[in-house]
């Protein structure tokens, strides 16, 4: 079987067409087309580089969006991979242990993948012929996915993952922060164009943020989206100007980075001041930064990550990721206590 990459991902939504002008006016998404023509669907296609982005919302309780959006919320509900024979590689995968769900086969919790030709997707809408003068072209690629699964069903995942798909684990940590700690674990296509990062709460330890992710989306779930670009310090200032929240870092991590690297591409000054991380591997740099969420349940955010020669995914900084949104956290139970 030969995946090829992300063709685009698909989220099952609420309402398609407030979310689309969500992710238009704050990202910069360029609307494509929809889907208006079936009973049971509504769908909105957006593209950005080479990033496609389907917001499907249910018009009958017997779409599967309408039972995802009542257990989860929105989210991300499918990933769709690109291969030249699509009907080949269902069968293929059949064979080698997947199920299918609908249309789809599974994946973890409740989100699945379907195969298709590469940028099928593109010519299954109902094209727009609108200008869309609020159209960036900042973001290039989905670079990796960030999923939360539950205690015990790291390793299955993995080897789900390994046998159905024939991807590789490529990567593996175990992360304390304080009294929370968590294992992750990723793997990648042999194309290397499709990275899902998997995450577990260690249960040995205190209840953390991944125990909270799994009990407000009930269940595991993709826990954020990573775009890709290649000016990162531009994509960050021009995302705040429209509206696009970070999470912010402590000044000490940037106090710190002259003990741990001899050189940094982007000046240090503008990654304070960005609240940017910047980790190295022996390929070179990459620089990323995460948004805050606005999901009622908290549950979904994106990151903006910018790599120059780099192959991992910024291990050093998932501890400051992790500080960060425990920053966040406590912030938002202090206010609501003065409340």
């Amino acid at each position: 079987m030969h995946v090829q990459a992300i063709d685009h991902v698909e989220f099952y939504v609420g309402d398609a067409d407030e979310v689309a002008a969500t992710l238009r006016a704050q990202y910069g998404f360029r609307l494509h087309g929809w889907v208006r023509d079936q009973p049971d669907h509504y769908s909105v296609l957006l593209r950005q580089g080479s990033i496609h982005v389907l917001l499907t919302s249910a018009r009958a309780d017997t779409h599967p969006a309408a039972a995802y959006v009542a257990a989860h919320g929105d989210g991300l509900a499918t990933v769709a991979l690109s291969t030249d024979d699509p009907a080949a590689a269902l069968a293929e995968a059949l064979t080698r242990g997947a199920t299918e769900d609908g249309t789809r086969i599974t994946g973890f919790g409740d989100v699945g993948h379907v195969f298709v030709s590469p940028g099928a997707i593109l010519s299954t809408v109902e094209l727009a012929d609108e200008v869309d003068d609020t159209a960036l072209d900042l973001l290039d690629a989905v670079d990796h996915i960030a999923a939360c699964v539950g205690p015990g069903e790291l390793d299955p995942t993995v080897e789900y993952y390994e046998q159905v798909l024939g991807f590789k684990q490529i990567f593996e940590e175990h992360i304390e922060v304080g009294g929370q700690a968590m294992n992750s674990k990723v793997v990648q296509s042999v194309s290397k164009e499709v990275t899902l990062t998997l995450l577990e709460p260690d249960t040995t330890a205190e209840p953390g943020q991944i125990d909270d992710f799994l009990a407000a989306h009930h269940g595991p779930g993709v826990q954020h989206l990573a775009f890709r670009t290649d000016d990162i310090a531009t994509a960050v200032r021009t995302l705040r100007e429209r509206g696009v929240g970070f999470l912010s870092t402590p000044g000490s991590y940037y106090d710190a980075l002259a003990e741990r690297f001899d050189h940094v591409a982007v000046p240090v000054e503008q990654l304070r001041e960005l609240s940017i991380l910047v980790d190295q591997d022996n390929e070179g740099e990459l620089f990323q930064i995460f948004t805050q969420t606005t999901h009622p349940r908290r549950t979904l955010f994106f990151e903006v990550i910018e790599r120059l020669g780099a192959l991992t995914f910024g291990s050093a900084n998932i501890k400051a990721l992790y500080q960060a949104v425990e920053r966040e956290r406590n912030g938002e139970n202090a206010r609501g206590a003065a409340q």
